[in-house]
């Protein structure tokens, strides 16, 4: 029987083709071997599955019903047999060390779950610089992942334990699900960072899922709503939790009125608490 690998590698893709095949490639293009690679078919209708054929034993294909990419990420988990996980979106691509820099930094720091690295941002075609509101760093990043989320899914590398502690992602979230996972880890526990760019994100396309739900603070409320559910906040923490709330509901609130939509305007406003 063979030895299972130490990283299962999850692509979740839908109607990307297009762009699939070159994020394959910076998995396959790695320094570092020893992975896994499933690719979790979200009911793509453009030949991707054909796109998928020629990768041969490369990889794992999977198909299922269109559900979302977090019932797409949450299937590949169940399916994979590494002790690390991460993960590529289907329009982001890797640096050729990525994995190899990230276990490294696991196995000198064995206390931490996760990690996650700097990158590279592409908006239609070209590169542009990140703002001084999407800085990173490491450590106990709860109150810096509060208002937006600074971690990408294609930039981390996680023991496979984490999930058993925190859960998976949230399939009833059509956006936000890795700003709420995210919450759901950095309130728990200690998160490292590789300030290196060891990935490449490609934005601007139209079928972006920030861009497919207009007013995505909508769900970050949700997500700061299901933090203030739990029982894991320190006092601290859960203070600036409602703090971050009560600002995304003004800003809710204050949107609406502008577009004359006074009742929803309202029903933000009584969502706000002290």
């Amino acid at each position: 029987m063979n030895m299972p690998p130490l990283i299962s590698v999850i692509i979740p893709t839908f109607n990307r083709a297009a762009l699939l095949a070159e994020a394959i490639a910076s998995v396959l293009a790695q320094s570092e071997r020893d992975f896994e690679l499933l690719i979790v078919d979200d009911g793509s209708t453009d030949g991707t599955s054909a796109l998928c054929e020629p990768f041969g034993q490369s990889c794992r294909y999977f198909y299922q019903e269109h559900r979302g990419v977090s019932a797409a990420r949450n299937f590949g988990i169940q399916q994979a047999r590494g002790k690390l996980i991460t993960f590529l979106d289907s329009d982001d691509l890797w640096q050729k060390h990525k994995l190899r820099r990230q276990i490294e930094w696991l196995a000198a720091h064995p206390h931490v779950l996760l990690c996650y690295t700097d990158e590279i941002w592409i908006r239609r075609g070209r590169r542009v610089n990140q703002k001084k509101i999407h800085h990173k760093t490491g450590g106990w990043i709860y109150p810096l992942c509060l208002p937006r989320c600074i971690i990408s899914p294609s930039s981390v590398l996680m023991r496979r334990e984490l999930f058993e502690h925190v859960g998976v992602f949230d399939e009833t979230l059509p956006i936000c699900e890795d700003y709420d996972l995210w919450l759901r880890v950095a309130a728990r526990f200690e998160v490292g960072y590789i300030a290196e760019p060891l990935i490449i994100k490609r934005g601007g396309h139209a079928d972006q899922l920030s861009h497919s739900e207009w007013g995505i603070d909508r769900y970050r409320v949700l997500a700061l709503q299901k933090m203030l559910q739990l029982n894991t906040l320190s006092e601290a923490l859960r203070a600036q939790t409602l703090a971050m709330l009560n600002e995304k509901l003004r800003v809710l609130e204050l949107s609406h009125r502008k577009r004359g939509k006074v009742e929803e305007a309202e029903y933000f406003c009584g969502l706000k608490s002290s």
